[in-house]
C-alpha cells in the first residue's frame, strides 16, 4: 500500500499545480491518472520506489481517492448497495436487499470528516457547531445525511441513500 499512497501523493499534487477540479473533471482525471501510474510503474521498475502490486487495481484506488469518495466509492458504484451507514470510523455498514451487514472498510475519524466535505462541496451546504446536521443530494443523485456531536454522542453519523433508478 506504500506505493499507492506515493502515487496518489503525486497525483494530487499535480491536481494542485494544474487547478483542476477532480469532480467536475473526470475524463481528464482519468486520463491524468493513468499517466501518473504509467510514469510511477516506469520509475519503481529502475529505481527505488515499491512497485505497484496491480496497476489496474492501483489506478481505480488513486482515481476513487482523488475523484470519487474513497473506499466508499466501491459501495456507491455497485447497483446492488441501496445504503450506506458510518456509525464511526470502524462500523462502516451496507444494505444489500433490505439487509445490512458489517463492511471491513476502517477509517479514521479525519478520514470521515474529509469524505463529508468533498460529498458537500457540489451541494454549497455546510456543516460545523452552528448547522450540526445537514441533508444534500451527492452528484449522482444519492441522499447524503450526517450529524455530528453533540447532537450525536461520540462520532459523525453518515447515511448514504444510493440512488435508485426508480425516483
Amino acid at each position: 500500500m506504500e506505493a499507492i499512497r506515493i502515487l496518489e501523493d503525486e497525483v494530487r499534487e499535480l491536481i494542485r499545480r494544474r487547478g483542476m477540479d477532480p469532480q467536475r473533471e473526470p475524463e481528464e482525471m482519468r486520463r491524468l491518472v493513468q499517466a501518473a501510474t504509467a510514469d510511477y510503474d516506469a520509475r519503481s521498475l529502475i529505481g527505488s520506489l515499491p512497485l505497484l502490486p496491480d496497476r489496474d487495481d492501483a489506478e481505480k484506488t488513486v482515481f476513487d481517492s482523488v475523484a470519487g469518495f474513497g473506499v466508499l466509492q466501491p459501495l456507491l458504484d455497485d447497483d446492488t448497495v441501496e445504503e450506506i451507514w458510518i456509525n464511526s470510523p470502524t462500523a462502516v455498514f451496507c444494505a444489500r436487499g433490505g439487509v445490512s451487514e458489517l463492511t471491513n472498510i476502517s477509517l479514521t475519524e479525519e478520514n470521515v470528516r474529509d469524505l463529508v466535505e468533498r460529498m458537500l462541496k457540489s451541494s454549497g451546504r455546510r456543516l460545523d457547531l452552528s448547522s450540526p446536521f445537514v441533508d444534500a443530494a451527492l452528484p449522482d443523485g444519492s441522499r447524503l445525511h450526517v450529524v455530528i456531536p453533540d447532537i450525536t454522542r461520540r462520532h459523525w453519523s453518515v447515511n448514504i441513500r444510493n440512488r435508485v433508478d426508480t425516483w
